[in-house]
């Protein structure tokens, strides 16, 4: 996976990167990759691919965790992959499993994205609109993701992970949400996440932080 710069993110990506609601902060980015597979993708496709065929093997029709039918084809086994791989760049730090992974990926369409957008993204929204002339963010990042992965020729992934698959929720965040707009024909995905902190929880963390270094200061100077 190669990530690949477009300057239609930038406006979107540069107005995301901190909107203070007051009690809270909503921080959002767009980034695009190709599914082109460097020497590392390489090694990790072939690994995941054979974490899917072990578990396609071990799983029983009663088994309600397993991938069964749904990566039981070669095109929807290769689609998750792409994903996780996605995921892998975006957080290397990370070890995703595919068999879990697939659990946690839920095929959407437009409206069911804009209905997320809407819910979680309404004050956000409003301050684009008081910033950018009263344009709209949903439309800004239709064009945007048009632009750059042709919506009327993509699937729509959400990506929903238990806690315990959840590698970027940070401290006092209150919700985030995670979509995935690939293109089999560009071979291309967008990853689009946003995610809400309270200021609250910020600002109480960071006064923790310095609590402690001011303790350790003070610990330093006194004679043992």
């Amino acid at each position: 996976m190669k990530f690949l710069e477009h300057t239609s993110f930038d406006s979107i990506n540069d107005f995301l990167n901190h909107v203070n609601l007051g009690e809270c902060t909503v921080s959002g980015n767009l980034e695009a990759y190709s599914c082109k597979h460097t020497g590392t993708d390489r090694r990790l496709s072939f690994s995941l691919e054979n974490q899917i065929l072990d578990s396609l093997g071990q799983s029983s029709d009663s088994d309600r965790s397993s991938p069964g039918e749904i990566l039981s084809s070669r095109s929807s086994r290769k689609t998750l992959i792409y994903l996780v791989l996605t995921l892998s760049h975006i957080y290397p730090d990370y070890d995703f499993s595919a068999v879990r992974a697939h659990l946690f990926f839920r095929e959407e369409g437009w409206e069911s994205f804009k209905l997320t957008f809407d819910t979680y993204m309404f004050e956000t929204a409003k301050e684009w609109a008081e910033a950018n002339g009263g344009s709209t963010l949903l439309e800004s990042l239709y064009k945007a993701l048009d632009e750059v992965v042709k919506l009327s020729e993509c699937e729509i992934y959400s990506y929903n992970p238990d806690s315990d698959g959840e590698p970027f929720l940070e401290k006092g965040a209150i919700w985030a949400f995670n979509f995935f707009f690939y293109n089999r024909k560009l071979k291309r995905v967008v990853s689009f996440r946003c995610c809400c902190l309270s200021n609250l929880a910020v600002d109480g963390f960071i006064s923790d932080e310095l609590s402690d270094k001011e303790d350790a200061e003070i610990f330093d100077e006194m004679d043992m």
